[in-house]
């Protein structure tokens, strides 16, 4: 009997059909553990992923480094005062991303609908799959006991109804726990928790609630509606139904999302200082635009909105957008908007992020410009790119990034096994 993807999709999404069985997978230490496994001398020792060796945050330490209380996010400074003997790896994006392509493979093997929620978490649906595997708890079992056979890594597995609960479940053992919650225990399990605990509620809207006198699911749920509405919106609705375990989000396999992916690009950095010069800001933002310019030509897409995302000092994020007439694909056009949109925005403090995307993508059909200057420009993009594809990223470059710094890439929150983000 084989796994059908759109019968099992076909009858999860009907509402008639039996109460979902959503697994979230929480690789434990993900970055930190696969170092660990390809490099046996930093086994047992406390190290810590990093993205730059001169300025950032720990991106994934081990369980030995989180012994001494070293968490993700952490400066380094905080890192090395709790652990002096902390190990510092540069991340190796290529090692992550291939080992999560492993992963997807194991995953998909005992059921088709996997989502994946980051480089180290996805959703698997299961429902249906009883008959052949068992039952959900026997499912996590196996796929826990087939991840370390074949990897040497352990993760965490909640179960629950639907994704929202999944999800909180992986979060209550770890590392290498696996957490049941069933319907009957759901209102028991969130009545006391407290509201950051969910996934989406942030420290933002974590304190808008606590102003409101809501800190735990249990009173979140219970709040009248019209309470939530009114300063929240729509949203107000679903963080009620949030309190009350409420997720009716599908899981969506690997096939919609890479659809769904398709509808923007985009790409970040974490600047090595705070930064509040005009100038400084705009270089970083040309390298952005730059990137996001080479994913399009590579993915052989144009787009016609431009996203601008600022991070301050404090962790204060805010984005702006324009809507352009024509379709772009070049570094150049992209950061023509993008710096306009900057020139708009008064500095409250240093700038810690800068981010770009390009959305309301097109499909690019290729062809020769008529005017002598496009033809020029076109033709030493491309080349340009031909170059930067075999020998790396802005070997070579614009004068204007010239003297950059290096800023050292790690995975984007946006990664996904192949397409156009990968990188």
């Amino acid at each position: 009997m084989s796994l059908d993807l759109s019968t099992l999709q076909s009858a999860i999404r009907n509402p008639q059909s039996a109460m979902r069985s959503i697994l979230h997978i929480d690789m434990n230490a993900f970055f930190a553990s696969v170092e660990q496994r390809s490099d046996p001398a930093l086994r047992g020792k406390p190290i810590a992923v990093v993205g730059s060796e001169r300025r950032g945050v720990i991106l994934s330490p081990s369980y030995e480094a989180r012994a001494f209380g070293v968490k993700t996010g952490m400066q380094y400074h905080e890192a090395r005062n709790l652990c002096p003997d902390i190990v510092l790896v540069p991340a190796s994006p290529g090692k992550y991303s291939s080992a999560c392509k492993q992963l997807i493979t194991i995953w998909e093997r005992f059921t088709p609908l996997v989502e994946l929620f980051s480089i180290d978490e996805a959703f698997l649906d299961v429902t249906g799959c009883e008959s052949l595997m068992g039952d959900p708890v026997q499912i996590a079992v196996r796929l826990k006991n087939e991840i370390w056979e074949i990897m040497g890594l352990t993760c965490s597995v909640g179960i629950a109804r639907n994704k929202l609960l999944a999800k909180l479940g992986s979060d209550m053992l770890k590392p290498d726990g696996i957490v049941l919650i069933s319907p009957g225990d759901e209102q028991e399990v969130l009545e006391d928790l407290p509201v950051k605990e969910l996934c989406g509620i942030g420290p933002s809207l974590t304190h808008q609630l606590a102003a409101m006198g809501i800190r735990t699911c249990g009173e979140l749920g219970r709040a009248p509606l019209a309470k939530l509405t009114a300063p929240f919106g729509i949203l107000g609705e679903r963080l009620r139904d949030m309190g009350r375990g409420i997720d009716d989000d599908p899981v969506v396999s690997r096939a919609e999302q890479d659809e769904e992916d398709s509808k923007s690009v985009g790409h970040s950095m974490t600047l090595d200082q705070d930064c509040g010069e005009l100038e400084m800001i705009q270089r970083h933002l040309l390298q952005l635009c730059e990137k996001v310019g080479r994913r399009l030509r590579r993915g052989g897409y144009t787009g016609r909105t431009v996203s601008l995302t600022l991070r301050y000092a404090d962790f204060q994020t805010f984005s702006r957008q324009q809507r352009l007439p024509r379709p772009v694909e070049h570094g150049l056009d992209i950061f023509a908007t993008a710096s306009a949109i900057l020139a708009r925005i008064s500095l409250d403090q240093p700038v810690r992020l800068v981010g770009v995307s390009v959305s309301s993508l097109e499909r690019h059909m290729s062809q020769v410009p008529l005017f002598s200057d496009e033809r020029k420009r076109k033709f030493t993009t491309e080349a340009m790119d031909d170059i930067n594809d075999r020998y790396g990223d802005f070997t070579v470059t614009w004068g204007t990034l010239a003297e950059r710094y290096q800023h050292e890439r790690v995975i984007s929150p946006a990664w996904r096994p192949g397409g156009d983000r990968e990188y």
